[in-house]
């Protein structure tokens, strides 16, 4: 007989754990991406903010499977799904499936805005972490040879990050981190009072997933780094030299990063299932897409809502433990068993980290902060790094290195050019890395 060709689309935190499960059976395996890696995402901003490197955060898929021969990459986009032939259209040809799972993840989410998605900076993807590194470095670079225009001085040294969640907090944290301990020696032409950070939230509180106790200790971290941090404060739009706010004030500043929400990415909504406000396809209990037997949607790209009040969040525990499900219940259709496993998230808490020696914890009615919370955040997440296959050394030595000296050494400029001026610039993004 004829062994099962399982297709997976996304070769994130849920699509690697589902191919890793399923690589054990008598299958064929097809992981289907853009990229030849897999990326841990929530060290991403530590590439950004010049702490890791590429490598450190990012394994080649093929590295993960070199043991099973089961399993192949098929590196393309994929641009439809013919469920009548069982097929996977890509930009390199077709792939047939007898089980498709859709595991694609998610992209930023501008709200609709055009100007803020034509001039800010998201950071979803590793290429988007690199844009960032390489124009905040530019910028000081820039400064630093202005002499006698302060304005325009003061608007490149003016660093705006929108969003008040994990990845918003920990960007503003750790920029604000290596502006204070390294770029304001290094910069001799610059004076400390010319450069600021702001966060920028919409709501009244950071850290909408941890307690009021716990946002206000972090609202408090950041404010002793120096951070302006708005609350209740809504964006209307951008250009390059300025963020425009929706009560008529004006932030000058040439670098504004957006953290302030994801969607799925655009393809999932024109697969022709039916999806939720935020383009994510809408699943059953079990996991499958709505309607469908033979095709299910695990992680960022799926819309879960049973017995809960809203769709589950868009974080990697909820992936990993969607593709421990669904590689159960593959097996049960592949075996003829119709009886399908429930999926029932359980949360495993939430941390965030707000720079070095500092970060806030809530774990199973565990509430934690500062020091020791950050030992505990940088052990969770060494072991998640583990789990991942990535260099987890290097990855605790550099920690280390930061924590005793505060230096970080990957502030290199990367992927620059010349314009028609002999400017430099960073070099523009692919579109396709926008999602």
């Amino acid at each position: 007989m004829e062994k099962k060709h399982i297709v997976i689309v996304g070769a994130g935190f849920g699509g690697m754990k589902l191919a890793k499960l399923l690589a054990k059976e008598d299958v064929r395996i097809t992981l289907i991406d853009r990229h030849n890696f897999t990326l841990f995402q929530p060290l991403l901003y530590q590439v950004s903010t010049s702490m890791l490197s590429t490598d450190e955060i990012a394994y080649p898929i093929r590295a993960s499977f070199r043991n099973n021969e089961n399993v192949e990459l098929f590196m393309a986009y994929v641009e439809g799904v013919d469920q009548e032939r069982k097929v996977v259209l890509t930009n390199h040809g077709e792939v047939s499936y007898d089980y498709l799972v859709l595991a694609a993840g998610t992209t930023t989410n501008f709200f609709g805005m055009e100007s803020v998605e034509e001039h800010s900076f998201p950071m979803k993807t590793l290429q988007e972490a690199l844009h960032i590194r390489n124009h905040v470095i530019h910028m000081f670079e820039r400064a630093n040879k202005i002499e006698h225009n302060e304005e325009e001085r003061r608007r490149m040294l003016s660093f705006v990050v929108v969003g008040g969640g994990p990845t918003g907090v920990e960007l503003a944290g750790s920029l604000a981190e290596v502006i204070n301990l390294i770029m304001k020696d290094e910069y001799h032409n610059l004076s400390p009072d010319e450069i600021s950070v702001k966060l920028v939230e919409a709501t009244g509180g950071l850290l909408p997933m941890m307690p009021p106790d716990l946002q206000q200790e972090t609202v408090r971290v950041l404010e002793k780094k120096g951070i302006d941090v708005m609350l209740n404060t809504q964006v209307a739009g951008c250009d390059k030299n300025s963020l425009i706010l929706k009560d008529g004030r004006v932030i000058p500043t040439n670098t504004v990063i957006w953290a302030a929400g994801v969607k799925a990415v655009p393809i999932i909504s024109k697969l022709g299932f039916a999806c939720d406000r935020a383009g994510r396809v809408i699943v059953n209990e079990k996991l499958q897409v709505e309607g469908e037997r033979d095709i299910f949607a695990i992680g960022d790209c799926a819309s879960f809502c049973h017995g809960t009040e809203r769709p589950l969040a868009t974080v990697a525990p909820v992936a990993t433990q969607g593709g421990v499900v669904a590689a159960r219940n593959i097996k049960r259709l592949i075996a003829g068993d119709e009886n399908l496993e429930t999926f029932h998230y359980k949360d495993q808490g939430a941390m965030a980290t707000i720079g070095r020696t500092e970060a806030v914890v809530n774990m199973n009615g565990t509430k934690m902060k500062g020091f020791i919370a950050w030992v505990v955040w940088m052990f969770v997440h060494l072991l998640r790094l583990a789990g991942a296959h990535t260099n987890t050394t290097t990855v605790l030595l550099k920690w280390t290195w930061n924590l005793l000296s505060g230096t970080r050494l990957g502030r290199i400029i990367t992927n620059m050019q010349y314009d028609e001026s002999r400017e430099l610039r960073p070099m523009p993004l692919d579109p396709e890395e926008k999602g």
